[in-house]
């Protein structure tokens, strides 16, 4: 995941250097309005033993409880699939599953999904196919049974080779049950700008009337300038004509990563289509996340440029693209400043007002070494938009640090995430931020 990560920050490789010089930044950005009377609360803080370590991924509500992932602890030190449950106003922490880090996967990296059946559904980075190099990565599924304890089973295990490898970002099902999702590696083994590792993949996975998953790919990115490469926590959406949309990191036109769709035509065959290429500086760099769709626009984060703050690569944008009779159009509607966050990386989260919400992973406070903020964007009259600083992450000892995650609402409006740093022991929290 981290491959691109360095070269982005090689003029600020000194994190507490920026922490005196935001500051002054803070004082530029006019249009970021002031903290909030938010408050944070950690729910739990994960201790990096049996109960898991570093949780990562957006959670999931089902069922009355949060469902999540942890990329660490556990019994064997590969990561747990983790619920927490409210009880008298505190939460409770169960281990739903411990990855041995064998067969059954390593290292769980994105969000869950369920079924109707309460099912929950995900991906590993590693552990799997044995032939792999610490493994491939997985698919794997968890299924509740009468006396509380769940089984696993393996739906697919990624070979690194033409299916892919490294799978990446929360899976999605169409109206036929199949699963779709994201590798960061694989299909096209010598492609533009990665060179042997592949370009990353595509894949789907159909439920055959025998209870068995066949994997295909369905598009295997080229890194062209006709096509991009390397998805990075990138949840795949459908849109109402069935169409599949995302990111890539890098790839496009120039380089700087892409907004893509992928069509099916009439035999079944699927076609990719770039919505918008990404042109880095003031247009963006490196989208690490998905996209949403609100009133038929598509809304996004670019890890990088904006040139918003004080770093010559920028801090990062939201973004919005309109469909025109002549392609996708971009507009930024906001570019990150450091003191507001520096850094987003997971897929945003709006509400029935067409409010916008996510996480920035550092940045913000200009005096904590966990960091990271939550944000809202409004929409006005006149067609821009308002950022209100929801909450600075690292505001006191034991706080939740560095959100790696997006944000999901409960019905009373509470936001919850999760940090892989932060709390008593310094290895991840479940928060919620009360407006």
């Amino acid at each position: 995941m981290e491959r691109l990560r360095k070269s982005y920050r090689t003029d600020c490789e000194s994190r507490w250097l920026c922490f005196f010089t935001c500051a002054l930044v803070a004082m530029l950005a006019l249009h970021s309005s002031a903290l909030c009377a938010s408050k944070d609360k950690v729910l739990y803080s994960f201790t990096n033993g049996d109960d898991g370590g570093t949780p990562v991924g957006t959670l999931l509500w089902h069922k009355g409880s949060l469902y999540g992932v942890a990329s660490g602890g556990g019994t064997s030190g590969n990561g747990v699939v983790f619920r927490l449950t409210p009880s008298s106003g505190s939460w409770s922490e169960a281990v739903v599953y411990s990855f041995n880090g064998g067969s059954d996967g390593a290292g769980p990296q994105a969000g869950l999904i369920a079924d109707s059946a309460g099912n929950l559904y995900g991906i590993t980075a590693g552990g799997g196919n044995a032939g792999c190099f610490s493994g491939c990565g997985t698919v794997f599924e968890l299924s509740p049974s009468t006396g509380g304890t769940w089984s696993e089973s393996v739906l697919y295990r990624f070979t690194g080779g033409v299916d892919g490898g490294t799978p990446t970002g929360r899976l999605v099902f169409d109206h036929a049950g199949n699963l779709y999702g994201a590798t960061q590696s694989g299909g096209e083994l010598s492609c533009s700008g990665v060179g042997t590792a592949g370009c990353g993949t595509i894949f789907e996975l159909e439920l055959a009337s025998n209870g068995e998953w066949t994997e295909s790919v369905i598009h295997a990115f080229t890194g062209g300038s006709g096509d991009g490469a390397a998805p990075l926590n990138m949840d795949l959406i459908f849109d109402g004509a069935g169409h599949l949309l995302g990111t890539t990191e890098i790839g496009g036109a120039d380089g700087f990563g892409s907004v893509f769709e992928l069509i099916r035509n009439a035999s079944g065959q699927w076609k990719s289509h770039l919505l918008h290429s990404f042109r880095g500086g003031n247009d963006g760099t490196a989208p690490s996340a998905g996209v949403i769709l609100f009133n038929g626009n598509l809304f996004g984060t670019t890890y990088a440029g904006g040139n918003g703050c004080f770093s010559s690569v920028g801090c990062g944008i939201v973004f919005e693209l309109t469909r025109l009779k002549s392609g996708w159009a971009e507009k930024i509607i906001h570019r990150f400043h450091f003191s507001d966050g520096d850094g987003p990386t997971y897929s945003l989260l709006s509400d029935s007002a067409g409010n916008l919400y996510g996480t920035v992973f550092d940045g913000g406070s200009g005096s904590c070494s966990v960091c990271g903020t939550a944000y809202e964007l409004s929409p006005s009259a006149n067609g821009t938009w308002n950022e209100t600083m929801v909450y600075h992450f690292g505001s006191y000892a034991g706080d939740a640090g560095t959100p790696i995650g997006g944000l999901v609402r409960d019905k009373a409006g509470n936001l919850f995430g999760t940090t892989e740093l932060g709390g008593t022991t310094g290895h991840g929290t479940v928060y919620e931020i009360t407006p």
